[in-house]
């Protein structure tokens, strides 16, 4: 039996291993979550702060052990588990009877004479779940055979509208390749309003990854859109979502370095590229895009780029360093947040204070805040919020975020072991989180001067 040192321990790890998983590539996840001892692991299942991705992975590569404890986990939004939004809870759906009639003349036999095949259920998907699943859950409700090779031959041919896409994510048991298929769609074809839920819908059903949605989405043009979602009504990306997913976004990306012309050149051909954003970075890098290809129609784009795009991409790229405003007012904020106040209370409004008149970032907060742990923990200098999803200052979440993400690629890049020792320095180390990496990757002991 543990001792209640090693428990805290271990909680304490789990913490600091919850808030690395944020900004590690998916393949350093594993090997990260792989090195966890069956405590640690636990306390990781059961972490508030344990990210979507992190989630995805433990279900799919993790035991029975780690699906039960994520199952009691009462911060892991949308998973189809046990008491959550999944399968379990649209197989309670009936069918209208006011709908039957109607899939009777459109079939031209009655669905409880056999199941249908994938061909007619197709079919209905098409004509009743233009926007939204609630009609496609209902037609799914009905007995059916359904073959996901036909049903991806049927995506590739005249894909799916968004609500039926979304509900067979919902409800049906379908492989990989299948969801990867049914996220694609002609370049040629106009976004409609609710073009990205189904791609919210595979991250928060645990289909996908973050990194896996991006190599799979098409075209690249909605990759680039979902790296920067506006916050409207209706199914969109929680702030924890939005963040891992313009990290994702941001690695496929990261070939075009800060090359003006590069960037430029992303922006002229992904209006009408229709392939993967992976697939366009690397045709822009090589030069061999050619062309920019416009489709015909009256959807396709003119010579300027969709606003929507255009905004998209200038916050994906990287930004000139801005000059620093506030003079000596700037120069304390960014000395305090090396001295906690008295209680956090008191830290938490001052370091609010000091985001809302503009004296503080959160890029600022990453760089300069100390211990690294408080750094990338937003509670310890936003406060506490009444769901992790949420936070009042998502700027200032955001930026923190990119600032982490870009210091960790930067410092310690595919290296797993580098990965790893940040982890478990983590929990212990005083100094800020540019000190940890450094400390890490230089194995030297770190200076404190400024």
């Amino acid at each position: 039996m543990s001792t209640a040192v090693e428990d805290r321990d271990s909680r304490r790890l789990a913490w600091c291993v919850a808030h690395v998983l944020r900004h590690a590539p998916d393949h350093i996840a594993l090997a990260l979550l792989h090195r966890l001892d069956r405590p640690t692991r636990k306390y990781l299942c059961r972490d508030e702060w344990l990210p979507a991705s992190a989630v995805t992975l433990l279900l799919r590569h993790g035991g029975e052990a780690d699906r039960h404890y994520i199952a009691r986990n009462p911060h892991v939004v949308g998973r189809p588990l046990p008491g959550l939004p999944g399968p379990a809870r649209y197989a309670r759906r009936r069918t209208p009877a006011g709908l039957l009639p109607l899939l009777r003349a459109e079939l031209g036999r009655d669905p409880a004479d056999g199941p249908l095949t994938t061909g007619e259920l197709t079919g209905l998907l098409r004509r009743h779940g233009i926007r939204r699943p609630r009609a496609a859950l209902d037609v799914l409700r009905l007995p059916y055979a359904l073959d996901p090779e036909r049903l991806a031959a049927e995506q590739a041919r005249r894909p799916l509208p968004p609500g039926s896409t979304e509900a067979l994510l919902l409800v049906a048991d379908l492989p990989g390749r299948t969801v990867r298929a049914l996220l694609t769609a002609p370049a040629a074809d106009a976004d409609g309003p609710s073009w990205h839920r189904p791609a919210v819908r595979a991250v928060r059903m645990g289909r996908l990854t973050h990194e896996e949605l991006v190599a799979c989405v098409a075209p690249a043009r909605r990759t680039l859109l979902l790296g920067h979602l506006p916050a409207r009504p209706g199914l969109r990306w929680t702030l924890p979502e939005q963040a891992g997913m313009r990290a994702a976004v941001t690695r496929a990306l990261a070939p075009l370095a800060d090359d003006p012309r590069l960037w430029s050149e992303l922006l002229r051909h992904a209006p009408g590229f229709p392939g993967p954003l992976p697939e366009l970075v690397a045709a822009v890098t090589a030069g061999t895009a050619g062309s920019p290809a416009v489709p015909a129609g009256p959807d396709a784009p003119h010579d300027a780029p969709h606003d929507d795009l255009a905004r998209a991409v200038r916050r994906l790229a990287p930004a000139a360093a801005e000059p620093a405003a506030g003079g000596v007012e700037r120069e304390l904020a960014l000395a305090s947040l090396a001295v906690p106040m008295e209680t956090v209370e008191e830290d938490v409004r001052w370091v609010r204070d000091c985001l809302d008149r503009g004296l503080l970032t959160g890029a600022d907060v990453i760089r300069h805040k100390l211990p690294a742990c408080w750094a990338l923990d937003e509670v310890h200098w936003l406060g506490a919020v009444d769901h992790p999803d949420r936070y009042d200052r998502p700027g200032a979440v955001l930026a923190a975020r990119a600032e982490a993400d870009r210091l960790f690629a930067l410092a310690l890049g595919e290296d797993p072991d580098a990965w790893w020792r940040v982890a478990r320095t983590l929990p212990d180390f005083a100094g800020t989180l540019p000190h940890l990496l450094l400390r890490v990757t230089d194995g030297d002991s770190v200076s404190t001067r400024p």
